[in-house]
């Protein structure tokens, strides 16, 4: 019988990735960050993907550890799993693509990913890998457009790819200029999603515990903030 350890993760084509993360992630959406993609197989079928990438302010990322290097970290974009996936497979997908980083990227020292709570959940699978909680905060970014859509507001500030045309999102919605992504969105009716938003991080290199300049928070406190949720649902 098959089991868990059987799981095969390796890199893959960026655009197998893209396809799997816009089929089977919550928000349907990639992130045009990401730059290393490893699949996960199962029984000869990719049934998941991680996405890694530089974070979307990495100079405040840096900040995170004392005299952390420019290339020293990089960020979980993106976690994608199909429901084919036998159970604890997505947090030994995550083991095995940390144990992968360490072998093959040495000088990435720590990961940093982000729980969206208040589309997804609260990060169970990340606290079964081994990741420490490091923030918990309102979700005050996440807005459902009139048409359905879920975005981040940052997506429409100004200075996020100015003049932004095509496919983006500005473009769609056609938010142009210096004005504000939230006069912007009262402007044309948004609504604001209620949610919490958590911070993990995943060291590959246990000494950089010692450098932390941000606080490791236990578990117990995603309860006790009332941050216990699932797909947007308190739990």
């Amino acid at each position: 019988m098959a089991s868990v350890k059987d799981l095969i993760v390796k890199p893959i084509a960026a655009s197998d990735a893209r396809a799997f993360v816009r089929k089977h992630h919550y928000s349907g959406k990639v992130d045009p960050r990401s730059q290393l993609h490893l699949g996960v197989f199962w029984e000869g079928h990719l049934e998941g993907v991680l996405q890694f990438g530089p974070s979307i302010d990495k100079s405040k990322t840096q900040r995170f550890v004392e005299g952390a290097g420019w290339n020293e970290f990089l960020e979980l974009n993106r976690l994608a799993f199909s429901d084919a996936l036998p159970k604890n497979a997505e947090s030994r997908a995550i083991a095995v693509s940390m144990r992968l980083l360490k072998k093959h990227a040495p000088q990435v020292k720590w990961v940093v990913s982000y729980a969206d709570a208040t589309q997804c959940g609260d990060g169970t699978i990340y606290r079964a890998a081994g990741f420490l909680l490091t923030q918990i905060k309102k979700n005050s970014s996440m807005y459902r457009m009139p048409d359905g859509e879920v975005i981040a507001k940052i997506v429409l500030e100004p200075g996020f790819s100015p003049n932004a045309k095509g496919g983006s999102v500005k473009a769609r919605y056609g938010k142009t200029g210096s004005e504000s992504s939230g006069v912007f969105l009262k402007s044309i009716g948004a609504e604001a999603l209620p949610g919490f938003q958590l911070r993990y991080i995943y060291l590959l290199d246990p000494s950089v515990r010692e450098r932390l300049t941000i606080p490791v928070l236990p578990y117990s406190a995603i309860a006790e903030a009332g941050a216990s949720m699932y797909r947007g649902e308190k739990r």
